[in-house]
């Protein structure tokens, strides 16, 4: 649920803005935030779900209430900044969230090596996803109102994408040669 709002937001927002006013734009978002989160609650969703969704609405009630496009573009950085602390915690508190994720996903047996290196992935995220919030802190401040839209609806996919893709080439091509 939370990665179709993050897709959606940016482009749709933008697109609004040039045919509605401002604060009924926000108002909009704020209720179907609302609406998102009250069905989260009662369906017991992902905990990442009531991070975006809290993140959401928070910023955008302070965006209406100072009426400021600026409030709005730094939804997606606060929402890295919560996937930020995740994975740093994981990785100081060696909790192992990448290797415990994989698990959920990759139904494989994997390899002592290919344990032990997903066991300590959380640190390799935690500075992906620092960057890439200094990225959207960047385009805050410096790029147009169009480049940040695409970026925050696509270009983190395939920011996300490219580092996956690199965590994998890293742990196929070195990492677990390296360790057995």
């Amino acid at each position: 649920m939370s990665s179709v709002i993050t897709l959606l937001f940016a482009p749709l927002f933008l697109l609004l803005i040039h045919y509605f006013e401002f604060k009924l734009i926000v108002l909009i978002f704020i209720l179907f935030s609302f609406i998102l989160l009250t069905y989260a609650i009662v369906k017991k969703k992902k905990f990442e779900d009531f991070i975006i969704l809290g993140i959401y609405l928070v910023l955008l009630t302070i965006s209406y209430v100072y009426a400021s496009l600026s409030t709005v573009k730094f939804i997606p950085v606060f929402t890295s900044m919560a996937f930020f602390t995740l994975f740093a915690q994981a990785a100081l508190q060696k909790k192992e969230l990448i290797y415990q994720l994989t698990q959920k996903f990759y139904k494989k047996k994997l390899s002592v090596q290919e344990v032990n290196y997903l066991k300590s992935g959380d640190l390799y995220w935690a500075l992906s996803i620092f960057i890439y919030m200094l990225i959207q802190i960047g385009l805050v401040f410096y790029a147009s109102d169009a480049i940040w839209a695409i970026y925050s609806s696509l270009g983190w996919y395939i920011y996300f994408l490219v580092i996956l893709g690199m965590q994998i080439m890293y742990g196929k091509f070195y990492a677990i040669k390296v360790s057995s």
